[in-house]
């Protein structure tokens, strides 16, 4: 009760406060490339209910379809604006309006897409799903170049699914069983100190 009325709350104050901001990223996008300002996917919720999760785009229109689902540092699809988006961690803001929505929090395990999800073990995967999905984590504090792993991998796909998952699961696992309030705000505090540094 506490942790979803921290959500609306901290969601509703950080959308109004930001609104500068997400206008002169609207702006910076749509003068770098063509298409809409916002990236849409489907991703697995609470319960395996699927969501679409908003983010700022970064990619070229359609480069969903002609590449992997994760992105690896140097990948030709991300624009100049998007490339300057993700090493800051802004492309990620928009979903102040999934935590606002119900769909995610401000801190659980990070949603993945369908075909990740799928790879899940069976016990793990519902234990994951039990709580709602996350802008971060502890394990997007570990994995905050996760880009730069994965562009010095010789198949980003297959480093992903062998060794960079199962580490997520393991903290995303952890998180659901000792989560609690104070221990969000800490997570939170440290998803920020990481993204200033």
């Amino acid at each position: 009760m506490l942790k979803r009325a921290f959500d609306v709350l901290a969601s509703v104050i950080g959308l109004v406060v930001l609104v500068p901001v997400f206008l002169l990223i609207a702006i910076a996008i749509k003068l770098d490339s063509r298409g809409p300002v916002f990236f849409r996917q489907k991703r697995v919720g609470r319960y395996g209910v699927l969501f679409r999760i908003h983010k700022f785009r970064t990619m070229w229109v359609g480069a969903e379809k002609e590449g992997l689902r994760i992105t690896a540092h140097g990948d030709a699809r991300v624009t100049r604006v998007g490339g300057f988006l993700r090493q800051c961690k802004l492309d990620e803001l928009p979903q102040l309006i999934d935590v606002l929505a119900g769909d995610m929090s401000l801190v659980g395990p990070r949603p993945e897409v369908p075909e990740y999800v799928a790879c899940y073990p069976a016990d793990v995967r519902d234990k994951v799903l039990s709580i709602r999905p996350g802008i971060t984590d502890p394990a997007s504090i570990v994995f905050s170049a996760e880009s730069e792993i994965l562009g010095q991998s010789d198949d980003p796909h297959k480093t992903y699914i062998q060794e960079i998952l199962p580490e997520k699961l393991r903290y995303y696992s952890d998180y659901v069983d000792k989560h609690h309030f104070f221990y969000d705000l800490a997570i939170i505090f440290k998803t920020l100190a990481v993204v200033f540094k």
